[in-house]
């Protein structure tokens, strides 16, 4: 979800004159131009959301098995994922900031393509890196992440 709220941010940033960014990061996400391809989750029944959730390996096991604790988040879970399921590209000129994308080799949504393809949509620099790990490859790669970030950032301060 924040890579897409982050690309359109940048996107209504520029249409509006507005000081656009230096360098997008976008993680865990094809790119928006791409059609959806993972299967819509948001609007499942109750036992086949959390099923999901429990396969997707990025909501701790205490909280899908604690019924008060999913009663409070999954209406949240399924706003946060349905902004990304029903997500509409529109075609807009490339941006002009750099552009790091991740993914993780193991995330089943998410393709090295998908990533890869992040590439068209800006004309500065573009760099892509698979990190060890599924969709939630933050959690066991994050000081790769992190290096990544600087690295990114380091000729920008």
């Amino acid at each position: 979800m924040g890579a897409l709220i982050g690309f359109e941010l940048a996107r209504l940033l520029r249409r509006n004159g507005k000081r656009q960014p230096s360098h997008l990061f976008a993680s865990g996400c094809n790119a928006p131009q791409l059609p959806l391809t993972a299967r819509r989750i948001f609007d499942l029944p109750e036992a086949e959301f959390i099923e999901e959730l429990r396969r997707l390996n990025g909501t701790p096991a205490e909280v899908l098995e604690h019924a008060e604790l999913m009663q409070l988040f999954a209406p949240i879970i399924r706003d946060d994922l349905s902004v990304c399921q029903t997500y509409e590209y529109s075609p807009d000129p490339p941006l002009d900031c750099d552009i790091t994308a991740f993914g993780g080799v193991g995330d089943p949504g998410v393709t090295q393509d998908g990533v890869s393809a992040w590439r068209k949509q800006t004309t500065a620099n573009f760099s892509m890196n698979m990190l060890p790990g599924d969709h939630f490859f933050v959690h066991s790669a994050l000081p790769d992440l992190l290096t990544n970030i600087r690295r990114g950032l380091r000729d920008k301060l």
